[in-house]
């Protein structure tokens, strides 16, 4: 098989990848579009209501799991399960903290994941350096804006301090992402970041309420954990063909 036709044939496999790949997204796009049909602004916290928020979310853990196997257990498949349980927990506004340990703990996987060998890095230059320290420089600027807002809540002995760690955690795994120079992971850490924002606006009356509020934090949240679940798997197939071609 000449160079030609083994590019061929490598396009070939890659087209039937993508397809089979959507096909198993299938069960995360129905759950995700049974949540929007079925939340209302009025809709009562129950444990229905936070098995469907949290049902998408857990199928994309499988979709990842299937794909990469044990390899992601303690990377994107355990930060999608710590997120679920997020969102289980966030139904609840008194479970509130109990909600942000379990993100808190989803960035930490994630961040460990962006780290692996599978996990292309980015070019080390100063202009690259400092992209990195963006998402801290954000972080930081909106804690200092959030700060005076943190303090006038009912636990802010444990907000406080709490929102600057979750702050930290996220940032570290928006850096971790633009390093390793993956557009879907790039991407899908940002956009957490964007949702986690506006979530803070609302849940802390930085902002007046938003009329649609919930569903800009709802929307951005599916699709980045869409995306760094994507990009798990992309980025485990990349692995595991240059691991092909060195044996070949």
């Amino acid at each position: 098989m000449d160079i030609l036709e083994t590019d061929a044939y490598d396009r070939r496999q890659r087209r039937n990848t993508s397809c089979t790949l959507f096909f198993s997204l299938l069960p995360f796009f129905l759950s995700t579009g049974l949540y929007f049909y079925l939340w209302t602004p009025d809709i009562p916290s129950s444990i229905t209501n936070a098995g469907v928020k949290s049902a998408p979310v857990l199928l994309l853990a499988a979709v990842v799991l299937s794909w990469n196997g044990g390899r992601s257990v303690l990377g994107v498949v355990g930060g999608l399960v710590f997120s679920a349980v997020g969102d289980f927990c966030l139904v609840w506004p008194e479970l509130f903290l109990h909600g942000m340990g379990a993100f808190a703990v989803a960035h930490l996987l994630y961040s460990f994941t962006f780290l692996s060998s599978r996990y292309a890095t980015y070019s080390s230059s100063a202009w690259a350096r400092f992209l990195c320290l963006i998402p801290f420089l954000l972080g930081g600027a909106f804690y200092i804006y959030l700060y005076p807002f943190l303090q006038k809540a009912p636990n802010s002995d444990l907000l406080v301090p709490g929102v600057g760690v979750y702050i930290l955690l996220i940032g570290l795994m928006g850096t971790l992402a633009i390093r390793t120079g993956h557009t879907p992971t790039l991407l899908g850490s940002l956009i957490f970041m964007v949702s986690d924002l506006s979530l803070a606006l609302q849940v802390f009356k930085v902002t007046a309420p938003v009329e649609h509020g919930h569903l800009v934090v709802m929307v951005t949240y599916y699709l980045a954990q869409l995306l760094i679940a994507v990009g798990d798997v992309r980025a485990m197939e990349s692995k595991d063909d240059f691991a092909k071609w060195k044996r070949s």
